[in-house]
């Protein structure tokens, strides 16, 4: 046993499936992963392609004998190795269709996973992966990036503990502007793979980003919903998938929020922003400039929140997000570097045969990822009924 005193006495290690040449997600995942030298990258299945995965690992360090031709290969033999030799982790940067598939066989080996959002290609998949992680006990994250800046953890207490009062409206966006023109049809892996109902899911623009945008309000406010109009659209002539869409929520308080997401913006990039109404104060948050956020109260000046890990003012969990100074920028990749720093608390408890959260945790979980394919799907049911009133109690998630 590689442990003392309930202590994990060395780095986890980390095996990465996708990510090969030409991909964007698994690089991010990959640096996150080892920004707090608590874990190492040490095998990979880089591509479905085997040459190709071969091919990709030298870029990543991953030694040939455990640079894998598939997934399946990886798992089987990694299962094989020794305990402490083995990988302890694997993280699963592929695109959407190949989440469930990758992540049920590590679950079913007793790996634990991370990984990139959405969970799973629908909801069914999704409940047997809640599943099979109850039954396993290993520790699932689900990297919605945007849940690690401090700021959103530090809006998140304020939240919690009442500051704004009670929540009555939300407004959640996420606009972009990449799929303006049919960049599928080129040789762009991104925009093809996104726009394929075969591969992305049942929505293009509603799967890919305005998950983000209600994760994002799920996370800081902890409402719960009960119904949702969706009208999602195709603008681009010849696509398969919507590119544009606005969703209405109702929630069980009473209150309202609606989720506008676009990737068919002029010159918008990744303009994820979010505005909460409470009955005591309001906030704002924007992820392109993610080191501020205002709160408003009336009769009072705009306060601005900075992320400074020496405030005052800034909750525990949002000093305990921070990495550098105040005035530094700090972000995306830092972001995701706090999702797994969380979930590495928990993968050393359940090395070390400690107890730890299952479903209350500070970063995503497998129960969010279904909440999340719940969300895409009852906008898409909604949308098919010419934007009619659909149920959406994401609470269920969690019974």
């Amino acid at each position: 046993m590689d442990t003392t005193n309930g202590k994990l006495n060395r780095k986890l290690k980390m095996a990465l499936v996708g990510g090969g040449q030409g991909a964007f997600i698994g690089r991010v995942h990959a640096t996150a992963a080892v920004l707090d030298n608590r874990a190492e990258l040490v095998a990979g299945a880089l591509s479905s392609n085997a040459e190709k995965a071969k091919a990709s690992a030298p870029s990543y360090d991953i030694k040939p004998d455990r640079a894998y031709g598939s997934y399946q290969e990886l798992i089987e033999k990694e299962s094989k190795r020794p305990e402490g030799d083995r990988v302890d982790f694997i993280s699963i940067t592929t695109p959407n269709h190949m989440h469930f598939p990758v992540a049920k066989a590590a679950l079913e080996a007793g790996f634990n996973v991370v990984c990139d959002k959405p969970m799973t290609f629908n909801s069914h998949e999704a409940k047997e992966l809640i599943g099979l992680v109850e039954k396993s006990g290993v520790v699932f994250a689900l990297t919605h990036n945007y849940t690690g800046y401090p700021l959103v953890r530090h809006a998140r207490e304020m939240i919690l503990g009442g500051e704004l009062g009670e929540i009555q409206a939300i407004r959640s966006n996420y606009i972009q502007g990449w799929l303006r023109s049919r960049l599928e049809e080129s040789d762009q892996k991104q925009a093809a793979w996104r726009t394929d109902p075969t591969k992305s899911g049942a929505a293009g623009c509603f799967g890919d980003i305005a998950t983000h945008a209600w994760n994002l309000a799920r996370y800081m406010t902890g409402v719960q919903s009960s119904e949702i109009a969706c009208v999602l659209k195709t603008f681009e002539a010849g696509r398969q998938l919507d590119d544009y869409g606005t969703a209405i929520i109702r929630l069980q308080n009473g209150g309202l929020a609606t989720v506008t997401a676009s990737q068919i913006s002029h010159g918008r990039e990744n303009d994820i922003f979010i505005e909460i109404d409470g009955t005591k104060a309001s906030l704002q948050w924007r992820q392109e400039n993610p080191n501020e956020m205002i709160v408003r109260r009336n009769g009072q000046p705009h306060a601005i929140h900075t992320r400074d890990p020496n405030a005052p003012y800034l909750s525990a969990t949002g000093k305990a997000a921070c990495r550098i100074p105040s005035g530094h920028p700090e972000g995306y990749l830092e972001g995701f570097a706090n999702i797994y720093r969380s979930a590495y608390d928990d993968m050393v408890k359940r090395a070390t045969g400690e107890k730890f959260e299952k479903k209350n945790t500070i970063y995503p979980n497998v129960y969010d990822g279904l909440e999340g394919m719940m969300f895409i799907q009852q906008c898409v049911a909604s949308n098919a009924k010419g934007g009619a009133w659909v149920p959406l109690k994401v609470d269920e998630a969690r019974k």
